[in-house]
């Protein structure tokens, strides 16, 4: 394995583990040349899953996507790299599964977005307001509404309104 450092295919395992889904092993290595280490992951090579865009086009199934989307949606959040990388490695696992040669890229994106829900609801937003492709106001707030706490009724049973 080439250093991404230096560049020098010379380097050592430090620590081997697989990942919690178990479709993968990490590795930490050492580069013999430079000392700096790097992490590098193992996967066991499937047939190729393609995806069916919304034009109808098809390309082959690219795991970096999801996670570039993960990364755009957690920007500035509390949510570690590993944390997402689980959740692309869940959603995969789930693909690989349920859809043996195509998946539409509305499979994924509601894969996603279960996912986002749970994990960062500010990610979740900002993930469905780019998916979902929200024409107006009313749709936003149709879909944050599920996520707002339930509003408290005041002693004669009627909702309470902000600030009164």
């Amino acid at each position: 394995m080439k250093c991404l450092f230096c560049k020098i295919d010379d380097d050592k395992v430090i620590n081997s583990r697989a990942s919690t889904d178990g479709l993968s092993v990490k590795r930490r290595r050492e580069c013999l040349n430079c000392g700096r280490r790097f992490t590098t992951y193992e996967r066991v090579e499937e047939s190729p899953v393609r995806v069916i865009k919304k034009d109808g086009s098809r390309i082959n199934f690219d795991r970096n996507k999801i996670l570039s989307g993960l990364l755009k949606a957690c920007e500035k959040r509390p949510v570690s790299i590993d944390l997402l990388e689980t959740v692309v490695s869940e959603i995969e696992s789930v693909i690989y599964d349920k859809f043996e040669r195509e998946v539409e890229t509305t499979s994924i994106g509601e894969l996603v977005m279960q996912h986002l829900r749970i994990l960062d609801k500010v990610a979740y937003v900002r993930f469905a307001s780019v998916y979902r492709e929200f024409k107006d106001i009313n749709e936003f707030i149709n879909e944050l509404k599920p996520l707002m706490p339930a509003s408290k009724k005041n002693k004669t049973g009627k909702t309470k309104k902000n600030g009164g």
